[in-house]
């Protein structure tokens, strides 16, 4: 299962207050480029019929069926680069597949989450 940290949910609650956004949910997306590389997006967006939709860290996180597997067992964190510099950043944390549904309140221990669909 994809999970947030808390100080990236923090930054992202921030700025869908600042941009009227508020309420909206995130959208995550990943897909694989050709040169191999991940590539990943966020954003503010509705619902659609076919996507994976469950709450973590107080947002309701959307992920569409492309992405579902390329972002199994990502973490996005919020955090100082270099001074003064923050970004947020993807990690793998564990291999896909491997968080038993039992463990997602914590899953790697950085966030909590809780399927919706």
């Amino acid at each position: 299962m994809f999970t947030l940290t808390p100080a990236a949910a923090a930054r992202i609650l921030d700025s869908a207050q600042q941009s009227d956004a508020e309420g909206m949910a995130l959208r995550v997306a990943a897909k694989l480029e050709d040169d191999g590389q991940l590539s990943f997006g966020l954003g503010f967006d509705d619902e659609r019929e076919q996507d994976l939709s469950y709450e973590c860290e107080g947002l309701t996180v959307l992920i569409a069926p492309p992405s579902r597997e390329l972002l199994e067992g990502m973490l996005l964190d919020f955090v100082e680069v270099e001074a003064c510099d923050w970004q947020f950043v993807f990690m793998q944390t564990q291999a896909p597949g491997s968080c038993p549904p039992s463990s997602c309140g914590g899953c790697g221990s950085r966030g909590g989450c809780s399927s919706g669909n």
